[in-house]
């Protein structure tokens, strides 16, 4: 997910330079979007870990 969130930066920052705002403004919010999804997930895994580790013990 975080690849695809790299992939539409991109999208959108050479669509921003070549002038196409409204497409670069549609790509760089699916962006946000997939990044901010990206992270949560990260989260709740980190947090899945210390729960898990700490069972062990």
């Amino acid at each position: 997910m975080l690849k695809w969130a790299l992939i539409f930066l991109v999208i959108s920052l050479i669509t921003g330079f070549l002038g196409f705002s409204g497409v670069s403004a549609a790509t760089a919010t699916i962006s946000k979007i997939l990044f901010a999804i990206a992270l949560i997930i990260f989260l709740i895994f980190v947090v899945l870990a210390f729960m898990a580790g700490s069972a062990v013990v």
